[in-house]
């Protein structure tokens, strides 16, 4: 589907990172004395790392094996189904245990993977589970997931230069290394304030997607269900998975400002507002 919205949000916020980014190679190459190729290529080196370790790295987190189809049939036709509406290929669909009922979309079109939790399936009646499938093959075909984990790279290239550039300084010493390590920290928060703002916007997308899929009554019961159940769950998802998943647990009021995803209760708002645009 076209999202005139979440693609303009993501040309913005990737032209400043990119800016962020530019910024910083211009202070390495001028001040350090790097050259160009070294800095273009540590980049594509870096970031390519990063999109391959961290797909695999999410897997292995979570325990992910691949979903035998002839254990789970309606699953597979399910997403068969779907994705052949999005014109997609069919992800590779993998299960987990991971004690709490959620899913997560990792990798691109064409090389997808939909990770579901065997919580997830055992909670969810069939329109439910569908919905949550359809929202992490919304998030493959928009393409969102390749925006977060490079946003997510080049904020961490950016705390990278911030703490080499202040630790390694001419003037050297133990506070110069606690000032860029500082220094990260804040550089990186403010890089991943603008990503996680594409991360907010694209979960309520995704929603909607899959609430044209299947219905948003449907899509509403599976959010509220989720929640739920989370809020009951004592179990924690490493930040890195939790980020990716379709619900990534409740937060504070200024945890919020941080957090991977909207309110629960504005989404099931939204994708009811999608369910009444229909009638």
């Amino acid at each position: 589907m076209q999202h005139v919205g979440l693609k303009a949000r993501m040309a913005v916020v990737g032209s400043i990172l990119f800016a962020f980014y530019a910024l910083v190679a211009i202070i390495a190459v001028e001040a350090f004395g790097v050259g160009i190729p070294i800095v273009l290529l540590g980049t594509i080196g870096f970031a390519g790392f990063q999109y391959v370790v961290g797909k695999k790295v999410a897997l292995w987190s979570a325990g992910a094996e691949d979903m035998p189809e002839e254990r789970y049939p309606d699953i597979h036709r399910a997403v068969e189904r779907i994705a052949d509406d999005m014109n997609l290929d069919k992800p590779r669909l993998m299960v987990a245990d991971m004690g709490v009922p959620n899913a997560f979309a990792v990798g691109r079109r064409g090389a997808g993977v939909v990770v579901v939790s065997s919580e997830l399936i055992r909670l969810l009646d069939r329109d439910e589970l569908e919905g949550v499938l359809a929202h992490e093959l919304a998030h493959i075909d928009n393409r969102d997931v390749i925006m977060m984990v490079m946003g997510q790279s080049i904020a961490s290239m950016l705390g990278l230069a911030a703490y080499f550039a202040i630790a390694f300084s001419r003037e050297g010493g133990i506070g110069n290394i606690v000032l860029g390590y500082l220094a990260s920290v804040v550089v990186q928060m403010v890089a991943m304030v603008f990503v996680l703002a594409i991360s907010r916007y694209r979960e309520y997308v995704a929603d909607s997607d899959a609430a044209q899929h299947v219905g948003g009554d449907a899509m509403a019961r599976a959010l509220q269900k989720i929640s739920t159940a989370g809020q009951r769950s004592n179990a924690e998802l490493d930040d890195n998975v939790a980020a990716l998943c379709i619900f990534g647990g409740e937060r504070s009021s200024l945890e919020r400002i941080f957090a991977t995803h909207p309110p629960i209760e504005r989404r099931i708002a939204a994708v009811r507002d999608v369910e009444r645009s229909y009638y």
